[in-house]
């Protein structure tokens, strides 16, 4: 059922993106994010939807106008630099050949990206890639939400098989990412029925990360919190607050889980941690004794044997940082942090301006709650293996958009949204948050914490 299910909305999208080719942008991030055919048990698991949707939405790109350049930014500029010095470490890499496949994966992704902020323009384009985007993600953290307050926290929270977020250290990271957007929307909303379950699913989420057992995700919500507090204009209640429901969620947690914790204290003594370690250094003497770094297929014996200080212990980096600087040298890490620190400028120019119209109000909270999400990932990419993991990309998409929209005056070249019609009520939760945000929109919202 559930491969039928997902076959005719694969099918049925990519029909569709091929007259509007915005629809397959949509479908291919819920597709390349949530994975939902590695969530069904028969012929779709394997099925190659995601090729479907690309060549459907690339067919309708090529036919539609509905469209603009995607270099409306600087951190455009920077990705496209990324994708450009990758393909140079690739040709330099200790293994051309093996590095080619992984190198072909992560094109196809950053590919798609640009295709997605060709075709988000409006504001109603952008709020619906934000609802994607969020509960492609949230899909897994209100379900493991769940799961860990059944099951008392004694087991470990996954992903769907196959996908970058399958580890539970990975999900818990794109979770914990995932709050902030959630938050966002949730300033979109009118009705206190839907403010109120989306207050549920960030608590859900929250349960979830924690839920993960992961060390590196307790740190990166740790990171955020602080960043909230530090934003928030009274600082006692919100530290008052943040602490009530820490400690809640917390207390709730069986001692295995505190255990684990408490490694983080001791992880000269912990193998997880030390193999880390081990991978870091070797990322560093490989990038300090090669200027493009070694390409994809460092991970192994050969790599380890020359530039690890153990050269048994052979591992993945486990960090963003490390892995752009042993793949790809010095250069590498550079541009990946320049294009990290132009989306942060992005968004805090949101935060800056984009409260001077109402109509633009909106992009204040997206410009804070992406600055927000940016903290999570960096701190906890900072122990997982996610340097191309399509979601932060996707995130920068909607940033640059939002800029562009708000420099532009685009609220000025585009008709008022029509309310969305709700067929068998299935659109009945989204289609009235689209529509009510646009009547809560034309109100200036106080600025962000």
């Amino acid at each position: 059922m559930r491969d039928l299910l997902i076959l005719i909305i694969v099918a049925s999208g990519g029909l569709i993106a091929l007259r509007h080719p915005f629809v397959g942008a949509m479908l291919w991030t819920w597709v390349s994010i949530m994975n939902p055919h590695r969530l069904a048990w028969g012929f779709i698991q394997e099925a190659p939807v995601a090729l479907f949707i690309a060549l459907c939405t690339l067919i309708g790109l090529l036919m539609t106008r509905e469209k603009r350049s995607p270099l409306i930014g600087s951190p455009v500029i920077w990705l496209i630099a990324l994708m450009i010095w990758i393909s140079l470490t690739t040709i330099f890499a200790f293994h051309p050949e093996r590095s080619l496949i992984q190198l072909e994966k992560i094109m196809k992704i950053d590919g798609m990206v640009l295709v997605t902020l060709m075709l988000v323009r409006t504001r109603r384009e952008m709020q619906v890639f934000a609802w994607v985007l969020a509960f492609s993600v949230a899909f897994f953290g209100i379900k493991g939400g769940i799961f860990t307050l059944l099951t008392g926290g004694n087991f470990r929270v996954w992903g769907p098989p196959g996908s970058y977020i399958e580890e539970n250290n990975a999900l818990a990271t794109a979770v914990i990412v995932t709050i902030p957007l959630l938050r966002f929307l949730q300033t979109t909303l009118q009705h206190s029925w839907q403010k109120h379950l989306m207050t549920v699913s960030m608590l859900l989420c929250g349960v979830s990360a924690i839920g993960s057992h992961s060390r590196g995700a307790l740190l990166a919500i740790s990171a955020m919190l602080v960043l909230f507090w530090w934003r928030g204009k009274n600082k006692l209640l919100t530290a008052l607050i943040l602490l009530v429901v820490g400690f809640s969620i917390l207390s709730f947690m069986p001692e295995n889980w505190w255990t684990r914790m408490h490694t983080l204290e001791t992880y000269e003594q912990d193998r997880s941690a030390m193999g880390r370690i081990n991978a870091w250094w070797m990322a560093w003497h490989l990038a300090q004794d090669r200027f493009f770094g070694g390409g994809f297929s460092i991970y192994n014996e050969y790599i380890y044997r020359i530039y690890a200080p153990d050269p048994t212990f052979v591992v993945a980096a486990h960090s963003i940082y490390f892995t752009m600087l042993g793949e790809h040298g010095f250069p590498g890490l550079f541009i990946y942090l320049a294009l990290w620190i132009a989306t942060w400028r992005s968004a805090a120019w949101l935060r800056k301006n984009a409260p001077a119209h109402p109509e633009t109000a909106w992009c204040t909270q997206l410009g804070a709650m992406a600055q927000v999400s940016m903290v999570g990932f960096a701190v906890g990419g900072a122990f997982l293996s996610l340097a191309y993991f399509d979601y932060p990309y996707d995130l920068m998409a909607l940033v640059v958009a939002a800029r562009y929209w708000v420099e532009n005056k685009g609220w000025e070249h585009e008709p008022k949204p029509e309310p969305l019609k709700k067929p068998f009520g299935i659109s009945l939760f989204f289609g009235d948050c689209l529509h009510n945000s646009d009547k809560n929109l034309q109100r200036p919202n106080k600025r962000s914490p």
